[in-house]
């Protein structure tokens, strides 16, 4: 398996095959993954052999020095702008030189900036999406961050469930489970936790409100830890006391989906395959329009990335890669139930990273 030492030759390796001559990379979630820099301004251009540079402002001129190893020619710059790493980085040759470029997020006017400024002989080939590929993949380094990730963030909750729900509000929930994170270590949240109560819960991505959470109903927690780059996310449902009827069918219903799906996770599988197991045992149940969101998307450096798990998905799934399983149904007005795992795809299965039970747990 790949190391982070290697990545730029990856990158390099591809430019053949894209029929590129470098790539400027400027997303800077893709710029830490490739050099290591967690900086705010950076930009990094690959070209073939050793031809590395990483460009970035005064500010952190001591960071990158630190951060980006001896492979890279460092250099700063008063004005960060693409064309800079393009005119200090691309050696003159004859002919069009083939300057590949990150179109899923460089903005258009940087595009304007660029496009007047690496002159005639540069020709600019949208390229978004190539580290991404090979971001797919989790190397050894990659999952054990992932992991520690899940772990922080698993004790987190359980500090904070070890002090109770009912009574007090979503918002103070939340807010509780950040800084719980925070204290143990996590550079930042993956996502502004969710905490959604009752009918509340019916909403997928219901912001937690200024609301005490009653006895007697369910609770959904969505959250995760950012550490050493790296996301967790996981979801868990709640009761606060004795449940309706209604609501604990709907519970086990979801988690007979999420178990069922989860089993289905391999290597070769592909997205809209895994989705569907899941999605014909809600649906059989008489709750298929409640199920509107993928069954699951990729986490890594990013907490939303590929592959994807949905009914649209064209990906395959390969060992390394890191994705969520997450189920749900969402009655509107009534209630809302979702439990997810975060789990690696291995060669003979998966290794689910999310250790808290999902058999419902009741937390006063």
């Amino acid at each position: 398996m790949s190391t982070a030492m290697d990545r730029p030759d990856r990158i390099a390796a591809l430019l053949a095959e894209r029929e590129l001559d470098a790539l400027l990379v400027t997303d800077l979630v893709n710029v830490r993954w490739l050099t290591g820099f967690t900086g705010s301004n950076g930009l990094a251009l690959v070209g073939p052999g050793d031809q590395r540079l990483f460009l970035t402002d005064f500010r952190y001129l001591t960071q990158s020095g630190e951060q980006v190893d001896d492979g890279w020619q460092r250099d700063i710059a008063a004005e960060i702008l693409p064309a800079a790493a393009v005119s200090a980085g691309v050696p003159e040759e004859g002919g069009t030189l083939r300057l590949g470029f990150d179109d899923v997020h460089l903005s258009v006017k940087d595009h304007g900036t660029l496009a007047a400024r690496v002159g005639a002989g540069v020709e600019l080939v949208a390229a978004g999406g190539l580290v991404e590929q090979l971001r797919l993949v989790k190397d050894a380094g990659e999952l054990e961050k992932i992991r520690a990730a899940a772990k922080l963030a698993d004790a987190a909750l359980t500090e904070v469930l070890g002090r109770g729900l009912a009574g007090r509000t979503e918002r103070d929930v939340a807010l509780d489970l950040e800084m719980t994170m925070r204290k143990a270590g996590a550079e930042a949240v993956s996502f502004p936790p969710i905490v959604a109560s009752g009918t509340h819960s019916a909403l997928p991505h219901a912001e937690p409100r200024d609301v005490e959470i009653a006895a007697g109903t369910l609770v959904t927690i969505d959250w995760g830890a950012m550490l050493d780059g790296y996301a967790s996310d996981c979801t868990r449902t709640y009761a606060t006391g004795e449940l309706d009827p209604r609501d604990q069918e709907i519970y086990e219903l979801v988690l007979e989906a999420q178990r069922t799906s989860l089993a289905a996770v391999r290597a070769g599988a592909g997205g809209r395959e895994v989705d569907a197991v899941a999605r014909e045992i809600i649906t059989a149940a008489g709750h298929g329009e409640h199920f509107g969101h993928g069954l699951g998307h990729g986490v890594g450096a990013e907490v939303h990335e590929g592959p994807r798990l949905s009914q649209r998905s064209d990906s395959t799934l390969a060992v390394g890669q890191v994705v969520t399983v997450e189920p749900g149904v969402y009655v509107p007005g009534a209630v809302g139930v979702r439990i997810e795992d975060l789990a690696v795809v291995t060669e003979d299965g998966v290794e689910v990273l999310t250790g808290l039970p999902k058999e419902l747990q009741v937390i006063g």
